[in-house]
């Protein structure tokens, strides 16, 4: 998968289950402050990310680290290129 696809699946994911507008989902927008998510959200979102992507987001303590998208994509497609 590509870095694009990821940015697309990951960006589709959070606008459905967020009710996002697409126009805020840029690389540096953080989660709490620019998407206005809060912690619950954070969960969620890992699940909703974990069945769009069909492997485990949680296996890494990195996770906790995670505050804005381009965060989260790099740290998807590292893991995609671990798990080969």
């Amino acid at each position: 998968m590509t870095r694009d696809e990821i940015i697309r699946v990951v960006n589709e994911a959070l606008c459905k289950e967020f009710e996002l507008d697409p126009e805020v989902m840029k690389p540096e927008a953080n989660f709490f402050t620019d998407l206005g998510l809060d912690s619950l959200d954070a969960v969620d979102m890992v699940i909703v990310l974990e069945q769009a992507f069909k492997m485990k987001l949680r296996t890494n303590y990195e996770v906790g680290k995670i505050m804005t998208l381009n965060d989260l994509y790099n740290y998807i497609e590292d893991l995609m290129k671990q798990n080969g």
